[in-house]
């Protein structure tokens, strides 16, 4: 799915075109090579990439945490798969006072950092890998289901409400925000995913549809971006207002949902199903 987003980033970058990036003057060689490098996750230097926000990966913005996943994935078959239940509780301990460090003293009083090679993007970076990741392989060590009734819905909602939350403090004021996305990301996030590893569905609507979400969660991810690009020069190009915009931002979300469906079914399941075979005669030859 990695590839299938650079791909689909490529086929879209031109029609992408607007006053905060000009792609007009983006070679063909440039937009082959980009893609190249997006499909290998292989980071792209800021004022070496090809939209000029100096994005590790420009042409499917959001690959950059699947890059610093990786790094994720290296430190853990070298060292943190050798931790002990407690090393890795002080671990997740530091990255999130790292994390809170960032998000309430750092620049943005936020966390939405990370996506490019700049000394505070990849610090921001590395330590929202460092405390998902390592919070997340604590809580598989430690994790004890509890009897929760509801656990999807009350998640969902919970989730909804965080996420429709404006921004607060305003820009004399980051901290307050920073606070906010600290206590999400830190305490709230991870006590959700134990509430959703909790539950069971107990009918079929709920259960059909935990299957949906959960298959398309990744191919959606993976493809969307390149939609945003497209509608956020269609919003500076046309100077549209917020009311003007939502229908496009509704046939973003609409669009992109289908496609990931698409791609999920047409393309990520059959190219693992073939690879898997492949390896698993590989393995008895």
């Amino acid at each position: 799915m990695v590839v299938m987003g650079a791909v689909i980033g490529a086929i879209m970058f031109y029609f992408q075109g607007c006053s905060v990036w000009d792609v007009s003057s983006v070679t063909v060689m440039a937009l082959l090579g980009a893609t190249l490098l997006n499909a290998l996750l292989i980071p792209a230097m800021p004022g070496h990439e090809v939209r000029g926000l100096g994005e590790m990966f420009p042409l499917n913005g959001p690959s950059w945490s699947l890059f610093f996943e990786y790094i994720g994935n290296i430190l853990y078959a070298l060292i943190m798969r050798k931790f002990s239940t407690k090393i890795l509780a002080l671990l997740v301990f530091i990255a999130g006072c790292g994390l809170a460090t960032f998000a309430i003293a750092g620049p943005y009083g936020d966390i939405c950092a990370g996506f490019s090679l700049t000394e505070i993007e990849f610090t921001a970076g590395f330590l929202r890998v460092l405390f998902s990741f390592s919070a997340g392989l604590l809580l598989s060590r430690i994790f004890r289901p509890a009897n929760i009734k509801g656990a999807f819905w009350i998640c969902s909602i919970t989730i909804v409400t965080l996420l429709a939350l404006p921004r607060l403090g305003g820009a004399e004021h980051l901290w307050i925000n920073g606070l906010y996305d600290t206590i999400c990301c830190v305490v709230i996030f991870p006590i959700l995913v134990y509430l959703g590893a909790s539950g069971k569905s107990t009918d079929k609507y709920t259960t059909r549809l935990c299957r949906f979400l959960g298959d398309i969660s990744y191919p959606l991810y993976t493809v969307h971006y390149p939609f945003i690009y497209l509608y956020y020069a269609w919003v500076k190009n046309n100077k549209l207002t917020f009311e003007q915009s939502l229908p496009g931002a509704a046939a973003v979300v609409i669009g992109s949902i289908i496609l990931a469906y698409i791609c999920l079914k047409l393309y990520d399941i059959p190219v693992r199903n073939y690879l898997a075979k492949r390896f698993a005669k590989s393995k008895k030859d």
